[in-house]
């Protein structure tokens, strides 16, 4: 082998650091871009925690609302989002809490509003209407039940967590 096949030339040289050079300039470009697009999605779920309501001894079984705040994560900015459920017992004692949001348009549903239809959530938006457990009565706009928060009591507190589906109509 002779040293002419081995030998680099000024242009390969040139050639071969102006690539390394711009490769480790690119990734120092793309490495924050990169960052910045994934970081929001491996951070985890914000406001999946329960949130303490109010005590024990103030629910009935009478519907009553329960405003509260959830603490929400967008990208990176943090903040506190208002909230509100309807908290009663139901006849086995069991506490139930539904979200207050419509499933037909998303107004706000109230407890016993409607006079010419009593014990019954009334969306007025529509005219939608729920019975006292969620579930939404045939022939009104909403398709679904009003959602269930998930709920814990500890110490004589009620927790709240995320609204899930309440089943079928």
């Amino acid at each position: 082998m002779s040293e002419k096949e081995h030998r680099v030339s000024r242009r390969q040289f040139l050639n071969y650091t102006l690539t390394g050079v711009g490769g480790f300039m690119a990734a120092g470009m793309l490495m924050p871009m990169a960052r910045f697009a994934l970081d929001p999605v491996l951070e985890k779920e914000a406001g999946t925690e329960l949130v303490a309501v109010g005590q024990v001894k103030e629910i009935t079984n009478e519907p009553k609302r329960f405003d509260f705040k959830v603490k929400v994560v967008d990208g990176w900015y943090k903040t506190e989002e208002p909230r509100s459920a309807w908290v009663y017992k139901n006849e086995s004692g069991d506490i139930v809490a539904l979200s207050p949001v419509c499933k037909h348009l998303g107004c706000t549903v109230n407890w016993n509003s409607d006079n010419a239809h009593p014990n019954q959530f009334f969306c007025p938006c529509h005219g939608g209407r729920y019975e006292k457990n969620g579930k939404n009565i045939k022939g009104t706009p909403p398709l679904a039940p009003l959602d269930l928060y998930e709920s814990k009591i500890k110490d004589g507190t009620l927790y709240l967590g995320k609204a899930k589906p309440n089943g079928g109509a």
